[in-house]
Order: structure tokens, then sequence, then C-alpha cells
């Protein structure tokens, strides 16, 4: 499979557009490109600057900081959540990542900045809280567009994005060094119900759409995020949404390469609305807790397609 389908094109929306406001024209018309294109590809690139360049020139600086910090202390990062600690295996050279669970909460960037610095560091956290809010913005706003387009009740949507947790991650590739090859993160779909990926410096994110044997590149812009669909989503939809299968190369790698991954979970059990079950979509899936999912999945069964993976735990004709 190559990845030179330079002219596949993956959707755009502009959530910036200030005419674009719920339930007007504009609205209507980017939930049903936001809708198909999560059905189609499992994801879209949205515009969106209201995370500015200077902004990101701190991001990029404060993870200079942190991924030159010694591995002893990055390994501190541990959670009871799979997924969610530091990660950097011998079989993925080129990669390593560390977490911020519950960005949003008070102590969620002093608790992992007291780990990372003993005196504390309260300019990384006011970066990243800043970054963290306009990240979960754009969250919510695309998960309004997905339950709009699939005419589910607005007060279900508020007690949904209640609910939620997020996990901001630090993505960091080096340059392969003579003889390494150039794979940065082996294809994969996440466990989430969104995740987003801004790539900060230069690009290297690539993007198989669904049912196709290519890969799509996508190129780095500070004022472009991709969102992508994940497990929890395609069962909330009842298996209509595409969980997107990605990864990283890094072709031509001249210097290190940042990006950022901001990642949603339901922290409450999850049903499939009654919208989307129908005579031609009967119920797919039992009710879905995230967290045990995340667990179940912690073995050789992240490895499996997403399909087999939500079909062999709370798929309605298999048991939990």
């Amino acid at each position: 499979m190559g990845s030179d389908q330079t002219r596949c094109q993956l959707a755009v929306v502009d959530l910036t557009d200030e005419s674009m406001k719920s339930s007007s024209e504009a609205w209507v018309s980017a939930c049903g490109v936001v809708r198909r294109a999560l059905e189609e590809d499992g994801c879209f690139i949205a515009l969106y600057d209201k995370i500015s360049p200077g902004l990101c020139d701190s991001v990029l600086s404060a993870l200079d900081e942190l991924f030159g910090l010694p591995l002893e202390t990055k390994k501190q990062v541990t959670s009871d959540k799979p997924f969610h600690s530091y990660f950097g295996v011998s079989w993925l050279p080129l990669y390593e990542s560390v977490a911020i669970d519950n960005v949003l909460s008070d102590d969620g960037c002093q608790k992992f900045a007291r780990l990372m610095w003993p005196q504390g560091n309260d300019r990384f956290c006011e970066i990243m809280k800043e970054y963290g809010k306009l990240m979960a913005e754009l969250d919510r706003l695309a998960k309004r567009m997905v339950f709009d387009s699939y005419g589910v009740d607005k007060n279900r949507c508020d007690s949904f994005l209640e609910s939620n947790d997020y996990l901001l991650r630090f993505l960091k590739y080096r340059k392969p060094e003579k003889d390494e090859g150039n794979l940065g993160l082996h294809a994969h779909s996440d466990l989430t119900l969104l995740s987003l990926l801004h790539q900060l410096n230069f690009g290297g994110l690539e993007i198989k759409p669904k049912g196709k044997d290519y890969w799509i590149e996508v190129g780095a812009s500070l004022s472009s995020v991709v969102i992508m669909a994940g497990d929890a989503l395609k069962m909330w939809s009842n298996g209509r949404v595409h969980s997107c299968e990605h990864r990283v190369v890094m072709k031509n790698a001249e210097r290190t390469r940042y990006s950022m991954g901001f990642f949603s979970f339901n922290g409450k059990t999850m049903e499939v609305p009654e919208e989307l079950v129908d005579e031609q979509n009967p119920l797919r899936y039992k009710p879905f807790d995230n967290y045990d999912y995340l667990r179940f999945c912690d073995t050789s069964k992240i490895k499996d397609p997403a399909e087999v993976r939500l079909e062999t735990y709370c798929g309605v004709s298999k048991a939990t």
C-alpha cells in the first residue's frame, strides 16, 4: 500500500465561520458534511483559527522543555486507566508520548507539572489549560454537529457532553537515524469518541479511507485540526460512523516532529440513541462502558480491527 494518493481529499469544514449559527442554512449544510465525512472516511479537517500562532509557539516551546526531561521523570506519568500513561516502546523507536488526564480540571495540569518539575511549572500549566479549553470547545462543537445531523434530541446532547472526559497527549517523533525505518506510529484506530490531532510543525499523519487500500497524506497547518472518530462513536452511532484508521510516517524528516492529541471518552454507560435504530438499521450494540472497553482492549485485542473489537465486546449477538 502506498501513501502517494495526493489527489484524494478529505472533507474540510470551516468551524470559525461566524455565519454558521445553530439551525442556520450554513450550520445544517456543515452538519451534513461532517456526518458524511465521519461515515465515509471516519474523519474530517476542521479549520479553526482560535488557536493562535502565538499559542502554538508557546506549546512547541513547552514540548521542547517537557521532552527534554529525563526518561525516568516522564515515566512517572502512570494511570489506572489503560492508554493514559507515558508511552515509549522499542518497536516504535521514533515515537514517545506523555499525557495529562482531566486537563480541564483545576488540578489536572498542576498534578502533572509537579510530577515533571518538583518546584512546579505555572507557565506550562497556563499554556496547556488555555490550549485544552480551545480544543474542548472544538470537540464539543463537532459532537453537537453529529447529534444535529442525526436528529438526536438537544437535551440528550447536553447531557452526553457533560459526561465526557478529556485526555491531552503530547506526541513527539524524532527523525530517523541512518538505516532506521520511517514509521513513526503504526496503523490503528482509536478507542475514543473523538480524537483531535493538531500537527504543530510539519506533517506525517496519514489516513486510510474506509474500504480502500491506500493512504491519504494530511499536511500540517496551525489553523487546521484533524477530527477523527473512534470506536466509542462508532458504537454510539449504531455502526454508521467509521472508526478512522491512521498512522504517522516520518518521510524525509530533518527534525523532531511535535503534535498534540486531544482525546475524549465517555464517563457513563452509553446506549445507541433510539433515533438511530429502525428496520433498515437494527440495533447492533449493547450498552457500552468506555473505560471498561479500554480495559477489554488492553491486551492483544487492541490489534484487532475496530469492528471485531466492538462485536466481541458489545455486539448484540455475542456475550459481553
